[in-house]
């Protein structure tokens, strides 16, 4: 098997130190780079072009999640796995729709860490147990089912927004956990309330947990 070029993203120093010292033991593994922030990972990502890329999810300048997207559009042959200290299941399912093909907590043990890797590096999808509940009951609940009701005409993004909408969550927090931009949340709520033929954001609740949404 020939050498899996890594390239380490975060933004503490201490953290990716250890990550070098832990990869340092597995021969099948070399790490190339290191960045501490998105436009970093950016820049060397075209640079180095590694074959996977350990991604964190937040980082100055620009966020994992972003820097997912980016790094993408430009190479689609490069892997990505995120490893970060976020499991809430909306950053989950923004790190997968950018294109990360695999999501590990980075209090994962080593062998976890190295058998990802590897995995990520080969072409599979890989997540840590946890995630991989977590993640199936999230598409389970925002799932359209056969009781929806007018909810089955809001597309699969409305459908997110409502059920963070029901949470209780604020436009701005919405934007950040589905790294959209203000004007774009704006604009789903928008869309919300006019297929549900609702007057406000209390009645679109109302109906969004009669859906089962908003758990």
């Amino acid at each position: 098997m020939s050498k899996v070029h890594v390239l380490l993203a975060d933004d503490h120093p201490t953290f990716r130190a250890g990550l070098v010292a832990l990869l340092q033991t597995d021969s099948a593994i070399t790490v190339v780079g290191e960045a501490g922030s998105g436009d970093e990972v950016i820049a060397l990502a075209e640079e180095i072009k590694p074959d996977v890329i350990i991604m964190d999810i937040q980082m100055p300048n620009c966020n994992g999640v972003e820097a997912i997207r980016y790094i993408l559009q430009k190479d689609q042959q490069v892997r990505i796995l995120v490893m970060t200290m976020f499991e809430d299941d909306h950053t989950v399912a923004a790190a997968m729709r950018a294109g990360a093909r695999g999501y590990i907590l980075k209090g994962a043990l080593p062998d976890e860490i190295i058998r990802a890797i590897r995995a990520v590096a080969a072409g599979e999808a890989i997540f840590s147990q946890t995630i991989a509940i977590r993640f199936m009951e999230y598409f389970d609940q925002i799932r359209p089912g056969i009781h929806d009701g007018n909810l089955s005409m809001l597309t699969y993004r409305e459908r997110e927004v409502l059920d963070l909408i029901a949470r209780g969550y604020r436009n701005a927090e919405i934007a950040e956990m589905l790294v959209l931009s203000p004007s774009t949340v704006r604009n789903h709520i928008t869309n919300i309330l006019s297929k549900l033929q609702v007057a406000d954001r209390a009645e679109a609740i109302l109906k969004a947990k009669d859906a089962g949404l908003g758990k």
